[in-house]
């Protein structure tokens, strides 16, 4: 097959892949609570990730690595999976999967803000207008159509949220730094942040035999959510000529969420969530509308 074909290929499985994430944690999060959901799909992910490097022969090689690279897992660890997984989990328990699952893909617009003072990066007019777009979007989903009263469904699943945004955008900020090959880097990633998550499970959490279910819907998140659509993706980036038409790819995630949530999870889509969504997205197509023409242009 065409190397591109093949591109378009991989991306659109990890999409699909992704579009379905939504609904595994609302169905998992019925079995168990958000950190102890989030252990077991990270031994899933993590155990999947060093299967997959083993089999390319780079497994000993990934823990080759110097004290800098350790610290540099460590810290990228913290953020992911540890905090925004435990963070947007909670959100996720706390919130209708419609609602959370749109409001996380904000993170683009979290990046540029962060960018600001982490690269020393300007805000054009442009982004400015996406940022508006994207929040003015947010504020239709938190009040679920309700602009006059501003009277918000669930304030504090909308804040975690938001928050889970914050640690993402900072989780890829920060990764942007590390030069080793990024399959190496997100399983170690992964087994430092397991720990963390273990830690936190004893002090905050009961532990209790989990549901079969409860296992089963963990092991589809780490599989898939955590593993495979990242491997997956990568190798779409690896392939493709065009990054902007790969990466274009991803506001089809979204929408088919949306209908994975109404027939799986059982959530009647409200009009404000389809309204608020179609606002983000046009945010984060205003965002790269230069992005992306500079990249086809490169090319």
């Amino acid at each position: 097959m065409d190397p591109q074909k093949k591109a378009y290929l991989f991306a659109l499985l990890a999409v699909l892949l992704w579009s379905t994430v939504a609904s595994a944690f609302k169905l998992s999060l019925r079995h168990l609570p958000p950190a102890q959901l989030l252990l077991y799909a990270a031994l899933v992910s993590t155990a999947l990730l060093g299967l997959i490097l083993a089999g390319q022969g780079k497994l000993a090689g990934a823990f080759r690595c110097n004290r800098r690279q350790g610290w540099q897992s460590a810290g990228l660890g913290l953020l992911n999976p540890c905090l925004y997984y435990l963070v947007l989990l909670k959100a996720y328990d706390l919130l209708p999967a419609q609602e959370a699952q749109v409001l996380n893909y904000t993170w683009a617009i979290t990046m540029t803000l962060l960018a600001v003072p982490l690269l020393k990066q300007k805000v054009s007019l442009q982004q400015w207008s996406a940022i508006f777009l994207c929040y003015f979007g947010v504020v239709l989903i938190a009040t679920r159509g309700e602009l006059v009263s501003l009277e918000f469904g669930n304030p504090l699943g909308v804040a975690l949220a938001l928050v889970s945004t914050v640690f993402w955008a900072l989780y890829w900020i920060f990764n942007t730094r590390d030069s080793r090959d990024p399959l190496v880097g997100l399983f170690l990633n992964f087994l430092f942040g397991l720990p963390m998550v273990l830690l936190f499970c004893i002090l905050f959490t009961d532990f209790r035999l989990p549901p079969l279910p409860g296992i089963l819907g963990a092991a589809y998140i780490g599989l898939f959510e955590m593993g495979l659509a990242y491997v997956l993706w990568l190798q779409a980036l690896k392939l493709t000529t065009s990054t902007a038409r790969i990466s274009n790819l991803i506001f089809i995630s979204p929408f088919l969420s949306l209908i994975f949530i109404h027939f799986l999870v059982g959530e009647t889509i409200l009009a404000s969530t389809l309204f608020g969504l179609l606002f983000i997205i046009g945010g984060l197509v205003l965002q790269q509308w230069r992005r992306g023409a500079s990249v086809e242009e490169g090319k």
